[in-house]
């Protein structure tokens, strides 16, 4: 067969053409398509949560409960250096580029085929911040060919994905008030969307928008009501009613409901979903009323800030039962109908399931073993109090110093609190860490100063039960069921990824990577990564095979605010690891 030179210059330029193609693909930024179609590709993970509904499952099933017995690390990674505690991130992946944030606000990009370290980004962070909770960091934002994290500064940092240098930087809040930022930031439309820390020290929550590739805010939406929003520079309306009208005096002006976990969102109905924390001060005689928006779920329109809907879940809050945890969109059938819900399971030991669309009540039940604090919901979800289990009024005491102290179930970190749960398609079940503990609480007189802790409380935490403190359940959102159980030592305080391969996979603070059977619960799989896991385990696909990552790094919030349940883990090593995992090639043969 003669081939022509014409033929060969032909087959050249198309061969070029090609490689070019390919490699604009493999070099390609995310778009706001990749984001919103997240959950359903499998080579890459580009949004917090595994999809922006935030239901953390994944279709791949390579890796299912045969399989997993096989799962084998490949490589870790360490942070390095002395700063080794708190790694609660959750990775990200693209085009074989994993970008992970370490405690300290630091960023690390790394090479998947390898775990070769690409580059690192370390924030100059000033000597005098005020986490409330650890030096923490929750994941990056991922667009275009930026990646996007939040500082303990309270800064949102730009860095270009493939060599780490800074493209943009913008002041988000006053970190000398006791503004910081944890949470990993989403991008909806074209916009990164963050919330703010710093309950504890009596800030004003608020959720932002900035344009991605430029980071000017587009709008803000503060989340104590009274406060004045703005969208593009001009004044967008308060929060809803006027000042003080569910606050007393001049409270609202440092109202705290901090919305310092971040966010999720539905294309569906296109509204974000954020929760806020507690209402400052957490002496709740010096405030009278609801005190919105706090420990509330918001309804957030995207383009503007607006608050559609609101739902309470602990109103006139006095147990620091923040309303942060994530709202996770899913659909169900009642008969022929489709509802178009939103479920959580909130830090005051309730499980909520709510119409996205309105933000109305559809159900709420009890997920852990212990309530005192309230005897039930109300057919609109409103708290029934038992006020025997409302700390004291320090006025009522003889000294004026020290209100009457209570037993309150669950203490103040929560039936569960940061660490996210799942939501398996499959199964029609909801995968919840969560923690069994109580707290003696009390209330003593405080005034607002600002960058100043700003309580007015006092607290001691204790273990429910000698045997465990963490349990994670397996919950029918429909029935209010717990399917199944798995009961830990220590507290639970790493997130829960599921897959279509039947698995749930969570971490705890023993060190163990953990994979239970999605339907009966039963362990099939362990590995020991060295310190406690406090991240949260993603999977994707590359080169025909699927991958497991966690970050491992023991911290948080558990042994700085503990009491009694500190004592349990204060032998547990501190570190700074992530962990990367596949099954060996044989699988592939041998078509398991």
């Amino acid at each position: 067969m003669k081939t022509t030179s014409i033929g060969l210059k032909g087959l050249a330029l198309s061969t070029l053409v090609a490689a070019v193609s390919l490699a604009s693909s493999v070099q390609a930024g995310v778009t706001d398509k990749d984001i919103i179609n997240d959950q359903a590709i499998t080579s890459d993970v580009v949004s917090y949560g595994m999809g922006l509904r935030g239901q953390r499952y994944s279709p791949l099933a390579k890796v299912n409960a045969q399989s997993v017995q096989d799962l084998t690390p490949v490589w870790g990674f360490s942070f390095g250096g002395e700063k080794q505690r708190g790694q609660e991130s959750q990775p990200m992946i693209k085009d074989g580029v994993m970008y992970v944030t370490a405690s300290y606000s630091r960023v690390f990009a790394i090479d998947i085929a390898t775990g070769d370290e690409l580059w690192q980004y370390d924030a100059r962070l000033p000597e005098n911040i005020m986490p409330c909770c650890d030096v923490i960091n929750r994941g990056v934002a991922l667009y275009d060919n930026l990646v996007i994290f939040g500082t303990l500064d309270a800064k949102l940092v730009a860095l270009d994905k493939d060599t780490g240098k800074t493209v943009w930087k913008k002041k988000v809040a006053d970190y000398k008030g006791g503004y910081s930022i944890s949470a990993a930031p989403i991008v909806v439309k074209g916009k990164v969307i963050t919330g703010v820390s710093g309950g504890e020290f009596g800030i004003v929550g608020k959720v932002e928008a900035y344009d991605a590739k430029t980071g000017e805010v587009v709008w803000t939406r503060p989340t104590v009501e009274g406060h004045m929003g703005y969208l593009n520079g001009k004044e967008n309306g308060i929060t809803g009613g006027k000042a003080g009208k569910t606050w007393p005096g001049d409270l609202w002006k440092s109202g705290g409901a901090a919305t310092w976990l971040g966010g999720t969102y539905d294309p569906d109905v296109d509204l974000l979903f954020f929760g806020t924390g507690n209402p400052a001060p957490w002496n709740s005689h010096l405030r009278p009323g609801d005190n919105l928006y706090s420990s509330s779920r918001l309804g957030i329109d995207p383009d503007t800030g607006e608050i559609k809907w609101h739902f309470q879940t602990t109103p006139h809050d006095g147990w620091d039962y923040d309303g942060v945890n994530e709202l996770v969109s899913f659909d169900y059938k009642d008969g022929k109908k489709t509802i178009k819900a939103a479920a959580t399971a909130d830090r005051n030991g309730f499980f909520y399931v709510l119409n996205r669309e309105n933000g109305d009540f559809i159900r709420g039940f009890p997920f852990v073993d212990k309530i005192t604090w309230a005897k039930g919901l109300d057919k609109k979800g409103r708290p029934i109090f038992n006020d025997d289990f409302r700390p004291g009024n320090p006025a009522d005491s003889a000294d004026g110093h020290k209100g009457k102290s209570v037993v309150a179930a669950p203490a103040f970190l929560g039936g569960k609190n940061w660490m996210p749960m799942a939501y398996s398609q499959d199964t029609g079940l909801f995968y919840v860490p969560s923690n069994e503990w109580e707290m003696d609480i009390w209330n003593e007189p405080t005034a607002y100063k600002k960058g100043a802790a700003y309580l007015g409380a006092g607290f001691t935490i204790k273990p429910i039960n000698d045997a465990y403190i963490g349990v994670l359940r397996a919950i029918d959102p429909k029935s209010g069921k717990e399917v199944w159980r798995y009961e830990n030592n220590a507290p639970l305080w790493g997130g829960v990824m599921t897959t279509a391969g039947g698995l749930v996979f969570t971490g705890n603070p023993e060190g163990y990577l953990m994979a239970f059977d999605a339907k009966t619960g039963e362990m099939v799989y362990k590995f020991n990564t060295g310190s406690g896991i406090v991240g949260t385990p993603v999977t994707w696909e590359q080169g025909g095979e699927q991958y497991i990552a966690v970050v491992s790094g023991w911290g948080g919030a558990v042994p700085l605010w503990g009491g009694e349940v500190a004592k349990r883990v204060k032998n547990l090593n501190q570190g700074g690891t992530v962990w990367t995992f596949k099954l060996p090639k044989r699988h592939e043969v041998a078509g398991r």
